[in-house]
């Protein structure tokens, strides 16, 4: 059987596709094999109706609800490569099968590298997250961090200064390597946001919570929560496919018709963006699922 749509990645992006496309009537194979780039979150947040959910609970509500739909057929494997051509793609899989599809949806997310700092990786979605309307609400009237880096520093003070709905007690931290402007300094230091600009020795744990963020001169700067948006690279899956970047490493995609530079693969959800959440990837993939739905429609061969 050829299937209209392999949608690779089990996230919100490629089951909100997976939805939209199975209510369509189209034949729909998702594959879900790669680890979860939000395995570390407790919660998800912001989702209207599921609000405060576990991401494993927010993926099983959506796979027993697609269960529902005889078109739509979900499983748990990796693909291992993509051959083949618009109109008659075949996937191989991480067991050793292969599908063939009209169509592939890529919603593989993104894989985030830690910083080479002591204590990251191991606070890493616990403490240091790094979206604030994600995770702001649970920390609110505490003391935030916000670490800045180079690929990040034109955000400095537009981040900073939108924490204050949040905190008041907000700290900013350069760790010696972003030179802040004047103006952005005086910005910072006319809201009342410390302005911290020492290497970062360490990032003080204390279980999974953080303690405070030690400088190279001695002192500990405590917090509550750290902010920060470290590198991010796609799976090497999409690597392979060659399909067409932007400067940041995002894949490119018009945002109502989002097939890249490969025809008749679509993208949807954080490997196109640097706006990650939960929600819109949710709204991307069904904005990717009506555009495939047309594609396919025009297309002959997939009456």
């Amino acid at each position: 059987m050829i299937h209209d749509v392999l949608i690779i990645g089990g996230g919100p992006a490629g089951l909100s596709a997976a939805l939209a496309l199975g209510r369509a009537r189209r034949r729909i194979l998702v594959v879900d094999g790669a680890p979860r780039r939000n395995a570390a979150a407790t919660h998800v947040y912001n989702f209207l109706t599921r609000d405060g959910t576990p991401p494993a609970e927010l993926r099983a509500i959506a796979r027993a609800q697609l269960a529902a739909y005889p078109t739509v057929e979900v499983r748990d494997v990796a693909v291992a490569a993509i051959a083949g051509a618009l109109g008659g793609f075949r996937a191989t899989l991480a067991d050793g099968g292969a599908v063939d599809a009209r169509r592939i949806l890529l919603a593989t997310g993104m894989i985030d590298q830690p910083l080479p700092l002591p204590g990251f990786r191991e606070l890493w979605g616990h403490a240091i997250v790094q979206c604030p309307y994600c995770h702001g609400y649970e920390a609110r009237d505490r003391r935030w961090g916000y670490l800045v880096l180079p690929a990040t520093a034109a955000h400095l003070v537009p981040f900073a200064l939108q924490a204050r709905a949040w905190t008041a007690d907000v700290a900013v931290f350069t760790a010696g390597a972003v030179d802040v402007p004047a103006a952005a300094a005086a910005a910072l230091a006319g809201a009342g946001i410390a302005l911290y600009t020492a290497p970062i020795t360490r990032l003080v744990a204390r279980g999974d919570a953080l303690a405070g963020v030690e400088l190279a001169d001695g002192t500990t700067i405590a917090r509550d929560i750290l902010f920060a948006h470290p590198p991010q690279r796609q799976v090497e899956l999409v690597r392979a496919l060659g399909v067409a970047l932007d400067d940041d490493g995002y894949v490119k995609v018009e945002p109502l018709r989002p097939e890249t530079s490969v025809p008749g693969v679509y993208a949807a959800g954080d490997l196109t963006t640097r706006g990650q959440a939960a929600i819109l990837a949710a709204a991307a993939g069904m904005q990717a699922a009506a555009a495939l739905n047309v594609s396919l429609a025009l297309d002959p061969t997939a009456a």
